[in-house]
């Protein structure tokens, strides 16, 4: 079934999403579903199996779970409303008795529910299950392919555990697996420091591979030391200039709103400047919080590290964080605010009738601003900033923290010689530390070796098999289509007829397809009556690492060994050939043994 296309539809965006479509890998059934064709299969079958390899080798016991989630489990966790209403991307439906149900966007609350009912002792412990099967998610803007679809294939374990000494234990094992995973798989990757998001826990790395089209922004130090997904990256930003005034004074500042305006008109540094931001946190409950945030002007907050503080401090998950504009000023007793001149210490009196605590801004920080002695800032009223010889003339009890984008240039934190740079990454694996968060809420506890009842610790550990395949491709391209790595290749070896109504050229492509597969090398044989010139463009679309090419020297034994990744191009004797196949072939699977 090799239907290959000469142009890519108009929806596929980059470039591992166009290769798979014209090389017959994947076929469209809807935005965001894909249906995985023979070659594609092939794939994601040797990642499989390479994935399970591993995974056993260090005690795994693998499973299946159900697909289809009873709603009450996942609101005893809490997560059913932020993963259904809005904008959530499970996929929910009502059975015919009106019962609730959810197709399984990630299977944390179902393996925790079932440990509650079969773990009993630390005698049991610890235990790692894990499963590959279809998950479906329902994203709001499902593109790039198998990057970000409706329902793809993913490899999801779980860890149990009497302490957090033993988790990390298992969570570092698992760490060393992955590598070897993505190693054996032929990628080029990076770890890296990561938030939780929305499955939660103290501690979390992705497994990133690296290429322009990657959705992450990564920051690596110049040496490699340290590198972090940017949501949770942590840097020494650039020195501030030193605004040398004495005294404080006001400045007019006509239409002057931007950081950029103000530095343009009125000489200054951003590094001079605070700038503030006004945003309106929703949290589970429905209460509306507003929050004024202080930060440098040459500095971007990260919407993340607020989000995650927000939670520490006021122990309430935030469903929403909403910049306040015009438009969002629903909020009674907020009024008059002259955006784009607002200061740290915006005049509660604007709150006239907001007492309560959801009503008041909670005011945070960052440390950026709170380092600054002497800046520039809103004044209050239109038009007018002013100049702050230091904080204590601004009374204002407000959070200290680090809600900054780290960036590019920064110096890194560990080693203030190393400067951090920007790539880009596909993320293809995460592993966290969930702790006792699940096993709290569903009630999976253990006796312990002195009698108490206690929740266990838990991990969990992903990887995205069928991303895992199209970053390969990303990672693995040129101009004339594909080049798989050899360990995920669909075949190893392709082996093309150049005329098969040449009987010489026939017997002969057929006789070294034949001994390839009994020597245990995985060959396609292109035997399809058409041009030479077609058959090897599609040889070199859809990838295969060898090309044997048997042409018109057919009644000699001699044949072209082209290599897909080099291009190197060899005329030999066809056992030459075949041999040299065999031996860089045998010489890759004991490199990457498992």
């Amino acid at each position: 079934m090799l239907v290959t296309l000469r142009d890519a539809p108009s929806d596929a965006e980059i470039i591992s999403h166009q290769l798979l479509i014209r090389g017959g890998f994947i076929r469209k059934i809807a935005g965001g579903i894909y249906a995985y064709m023979p070659l594609m299969w092939l794939v994601l079958k040797k990642i499989i199996s390479i994935v399970e390899e591993e995974l056993n080798a260090i005690g795994c016991l693998q499973t299946l779970l159900p697909q289809l989630h009873p709603a009450e489990i996942w609101q005893k966790s809490g997560r059913w409303k932020g993963y259904t209403d809005g904008e959530g991307i499970m996929f929910h439906l009502k059975d015919r008795q009106g019962k609730e149900f959810g197709l399984g966007p990630t299977h944390e609350e179902i393996i925790t529910q079932i440990a509650s009912e079969i773990i009993n002792s630390y005698k049991q412990l610890p235990i790692n299950i894990y499963q590959i099967q279809t998950k479906f998610r329902d994203e709001i803007r499902p593109r790039f392919g198998l990057m970000r679809s409706r329902e793809f294939i993913m490899k999801d374990a779980y860890s149990f555990h009497v302490n957090e000494e033993d988790l990390k234990s298992t969570y570092n094992k698992m760490n060393l697996t992955y590598k070897k995973i993505f190693n054996r798989c032929g990628l080029q990757f990076v770890a890296v420091d990561a938030d939780s998001g929305a499955i939660g826990g103290a501690s979390s790395q992705e497994f990133m591979v690296t290429a322009e089209a990657g959705e992450d922004l990564i920051l690596r130090s110049d040496d490699n030391s340290y590198a972090a997904n940017q949501e949770k990256a942590i840097s020494n930003p650039k020195k501030a200039n030193i605004l040398e005034v004495e005294e404080p004074f006001l400045l007019k500042t006509p239409n002057q709103k931007s950081i950029e305006e103000i530095c343009l008109h009125q000489k200054l540094d951003a590094t001079q400047i605070i700038k503030v931001l006004l945003y309106l946190a929703i949290t589970e409950d429905g209460i509306k919080q507003p929050l004024l945030i202080s930060i440098r002007g040459d500095q971007e907050l990260n919407e993340v590290k607020l989000l995650n503080f927000l939670s520490v401090n006021k122990a309430k998950s935030i469903l929403d964080l909403i910049p306040i504009e015009m438009k969002h000023l629903d909020l009674e007793g907020i009024e008059n605010i002259p955006f784009g001149y607002i200061g740290p210490d915006l005049n509660d009196l604007l709150l006239q009738n907001a007492k309560s605590w959801e009503k008041n801004f909670l005011r945070i920080t960052d440390k950026t601003a709170s380092n600054l002695q002497t800046f520039v800032c809103g004044a209050n009223k239109p038009n007018e900033h002013k100049v702050v010889i230091n904080w204590d003339s601004i009374q204002s009890n407000h959070h200290i923290a680090d809600i900054r984008k780290a960036k590019s240039g920064d110096t890194c934190i560990h080693d203030k010689d190393q400067r951090l740079h920007e790539c880009r990454g596909i993320e293809i694996g995460h592993i966290f530390q969930l702790g006792r968060k699940y096993s709290k809420m569903l009630n999976a506890t253990f006796t312990t070796d002195k009698g108490h009842l206690e929740p266990v610790w838990m991990g969990c550990y992903g990887i995205g098999i069928s991303r895992l395949a199209q970053a390969a491709v990303e990672q693995n391209h040129d101009k004339e289509g594909i080049i798989w790595p050899t360990a995920i290749a669909p075949f190893e070896v392709i082996i093309v007829v150049a005329n098969i109504k040449n009987e010489d050229q026939k017997n002969l492509g057929e006789n070294i397809y034949q001994e390839l597969k009994q020597e245990g090398i995985d060959a396609l044989l292109d035997d399809r009556d058409e041009r030479a010139g077609l058959k090897f463009n599609d040889a070199d679309l859809i990838g295969i690492p060898w090309r044997i090419v048997v042409g018109r020297d057919a009644n000699a034994c001699l044949v072209e060994l082209h290599n897909r990744r080099t291009k190197e191009t060899t005329k030999l004797k066809a056992n030459t050939a075949k041999q040299t196949v065999k031996e860089a072939i045998k010489k890759e699977k004991i490199l990457f043994a498992p």
